[in-house]
């Protein structure tokens, strides 16, 4: 199905063994405030890379797998199948930032990050700037041999695991005046410090902190590309980040089509399994046939972008996936939830905390609204025949 190669499901079924490997931990985790010992969480690490699910979106050359756009989606599907973020030690790799890596930042960042000794995080997001990244009122400014960031960003998710930060900043003075840089900060460094860290809806140990930034002195050398360059890295990374979140949104929605079909198949009421009722079919059917047109709208764009599609159609399809996944596996939880009845509130019950989880895939990486603007300007420029 789905004219998969034999490499193709060759990785698909590693990552579902090693998503089968992880679902027996998660309501410890969830039940710990997301937490797990730090031995287990170092051998689910190890095991990814042992399985070769680490680094999947990495060059060879660089010690990562090299593994075509559709493989990717393949691994992060399975990926989403775990609840409590137990699979984020498959981890994705900034794959945009090798083309345009000096020597040094491959050196201290990139090598070590694709061998899993480093990991970094996203200080994007401010108070006044989510999906709009244009927003941002964070500053970088010339300073000697250097600069000087200031700003606080939001949401910065895995801070406080993560050992450096890509930071994304208006540049003050200077020929590029008012245009975006990104750096590369490494954590700790003075003038980093985290104002706070709200509680969010799921129950997962990546924490996202409100993070300030006050005079952090970097080296130029940990500026990423040119002074301008900002915002074309933040549209790269944000075109593979929706494409791998559509991606994970499918495991979750195969997941629960799953649990609550054998649930309404087990479940009787007055002697009759609840399956054979037509309200509980109807949610059942919906749910499978918007999987299968989620998955299949998933593959092709991943099929697209190995081809070598337009960057422009790309980021546009990839806008499309997202919003469709994103929004199927919302639906798909609420009806798993409503199957389940009473048991589908529990903690201790799937349903309940991947209809918690996946509602956040509507909002990061840009909210649904934000892929439908993608998705309108593309079609009014370019016409549905190059989009589809």
């Amino acid at each position: 199905m789905y004219g998969l190669s034999a490499a193709d499901l060759d990785i698909q079924a590693r990552a579902r063994a090693f998503a089968d490997e992880l679902i027996p931990h998660e309501v410890a985790a969830e039940l710990a405030g997301g937490e797990l010992p730090k031995a287990v969480v170092a051998g689910h690490k190890a095991r990814a890379i042992e399985l070769g699910l680490f680094a999947t979106n990495m060059p060879t050359e660089l010690g990562g797998q090299g593994c075509s756009s559709l493989q990717q989606v393949l691994v992060q599907e399975q990926v989403g199948r775990v609840t409590n973020a137990l699979a984020w030690v498959a981890a994705t790799p900034p794959s945009w930032l090798p083309p345009v890596a000096t020597q040094y930042q491959l050196e201290r960042f990139v090598l070590p990050t694709v061998r899993g000794d480093r990991e970094e995080c996203y200080a994007i997001t401010e108070e006044g700037a989510g999906s709009d990244v244009d927003g941002i009122v964070a500053t970088a400014r010339r300073d000697g041999d250097g600069y000087l960031l200031n700003g606080e960003k939001w949401h910065v998710t895995s801070f406080n695991s993560a050992d450096y930060a890509f930071f994304q900043a208006k540049l003050v003075g200077g020929e590029h005046d008012g245009e975006h840089a990104m750096f590369l900060v490494d954590l700790p460094s003075p003038g980093v410090t985290v104002v706070r860290t709200p509680a969010y809806a799921h129950t997962i140990s990546h924490e996202h902190p409100i993070v300030s930034f006050a005079d952090v002195a970097v080296p130029a050398r940990n500026l990423v590309g040119t002074e301008g360059d900002g915002m074309g890295f933040a549209y790269e990374w944000f075109r593979f980040e929706r494409l791998m979140v559509a991606a994970r949104c499918l495991g979750g929605a195969q997941r629960l089509v799953e649990e609550m079909t054998t649930f309404a198949r087990d479940r009787e009421v007055r002697g009759k399994p609840i399956a054979g009722f037509g309200l509980i079919q109807g949610m059942l059917s919906d749910s499978l046939t918007e999987l299968f047109a989620a998955r299949s709208l998933v593959y092709e764009t991943a099929r697209g972008i190995d081809a070598g599609a337009d960057l422009k159609v790309q980021h546009a399809q990839c806008s499309m996936a997202k919003l469709y996944a994103s929004e199927m596996a919302g639906r798909v939880a609420d009806r798993a939830v409503q199957i389940f009845g009473g048991r589908g509130y529990m903690r201790e019950n799937v349903a309940e905390r991947l209809f918690r989880e996946l509602r956040v895939e509507r909002i990061w990486e840009g909210t649904s609204e934000v892929q439908r603007t993608i998705i309108a300007d593309q079609l009014v420029k370019r016409g549905p025949r190059a989009l589809i």
